[in-house]
């Protein structure tokens, strides 16, 4: 039981980064963010990740490198791990994050292009990419 449990607590932040890379499989380009112009993008805000069926994922980059990530809102609750904190930096030209938990603490890191209005496209490391908003 005790390893259903911790598969399914892994299991939850992938289901939903699967889910958005399928839903945004035709993301137009934007314009590329790079370097220390990330960290200024980013900074103290909260990024909304859309996911199917018309819900978000927030995510909330502290300045000083903390990123806060609640699923409660599109029913993460059911696996277990419906809130995480890592850690986020900047790498080149990516932004780069680790969570305690949530993908069992492997980093990824993604690159960023704005794209009109409060909206930005995120590409990961291992080609799964997504829309997000951008809130304050």
């Amino acid at each position: 039981m005790l390893a259903y449990l911790r598969a399914a607590a892994f299991s939850a932040p992938m289901i939903i980064t699967q889910t958005v890379a399928v839903y945004a499989t035709s993301i137009a380009s934007g314009e590329p963010i790079k370097g220390a112009a990330i960290k200024n993008f980013v900074a103290d805000k909260r990024i909304y990740l859309s996911v199917p069926l018309g819900g978000e994922m927030p995510l909330h980059y502290k300045r000083e490198g903390v990123v806060d990530g609640s699923g409660e809102a599109i029913g993460l609750g059911k696996f277990l791990a419906p809130t995480d904190q890592g850690r986020w930096w900047v790498k080149d030209d990516s932004l780069c994050q680790q969570w305690q938990s949530w993908y069992e603490g492997k980093v990824f890191c993604f690159k960023l292009e704005s794209l009109p209005g409060d909206k930005l496209v995120w590409r990961r490391d291992d080609g799964a990419e997504g829309i997000a908003r951008i809130g304050e």
